[in-house]
């Protein structure tokens, strides 16, 4: 029987031998890591140890069966749908070739909503931006994340309005890295601040591709009732 632990992505294996009879001194054993001089004494450990069960293990990359047997077509799962591209046209007025957010992955309405746009090259901007390099336009990285602020704030709760809720402005605006075809950006919009008297929200933004930051800022949007 094998216990194992993950120690920096490294797969120490100690096997465990029958319980040791009374009186007897537990077993030191050594193990040496590569390009390492120090040696990290592990007691053997004994029948009564806790086990790491299936569900831990499978959590863990290091002990996933999928990532080390599976083809690599099966090891990664698509991104959970909450909200899909019907029901975000429902809420957005946007539409083709403006609308710039494909799914929702996680949505609090009112407070947050985490949502992906599918970078292809067969999106119309990158014939022109560009021929030869196709780099998403960090203006419309910009406002696919103003429409993902929309998706927050277009609910009755906050008072917002699908015919009258505007982009009013920017700040602290940083573009990290580019963003290519083939890349899946995630974006993260969470609620600040609210005057509903003024009609006026304030939200945090930060864009992602594969757990990198690409882009970042303050957004400020302007909401009211549809009679305004």
């Amino acid at each position: 029987m094998a216990s194992a632990f993950s120690l920096t992505n490294t797969t120490i294996l100690t096997f465990l031998s029958p319980t040791p009879p009374p009186h007897s001194q537990p077993k030191i054993s050594s193990f040496r890591f590569p390009n390492s001089t120090s040696l990290f004494p592990l007691p053997t450990l004994s029948t009564s140890t806790t086990r790491i069960t299936a569900t831990t293990l499978s959590s863990s990359p290091t002990h996933s069966h999928a990532s080390n047997d599976a083809p690599i077509e099966l090891r990664y799962p698509a991104f959970p749908s909450v909200l899909d591209i019907n029901q975000i046209r429902n809420i957005l007025p946007h539409r083709f070739p403006f609308l710039l957010v494909d799914r929702v992955i996680e949505y609090n309405p009112g407070a947050s909503a985490v949502a992906i746009k599918n970078v292809t090259i067969n999106d119309n901007f990158f014939p022109g931006h560009f021929p030869e390099r196709p780099i998403m336009p960090g203006v419309l990285m910009v406002e696919a994340m103003a429409q993902v602020g929309g998706l927050v704030m277009l609910q009755p709760e906050v008072g917002g309005s699908r015919e009258n809720f505007f982009f009013a402005g920017i700040d602290k605006v940083r573009f990290r890295k580019p963003v290519i075809a083939g890349d899946t950006l995630v974006m993260r919009m969470t609620l600040i601040k609210l005057q509903k008297r003024f009609g006026i929200a304030k939200m945090e933004g930060k864009a992602y591709v594969g757990g990198e930051v690409v882009c970042e800022g303050e957004f400020l949007m302007a909401t009211g009732s549809g009679t305004e």
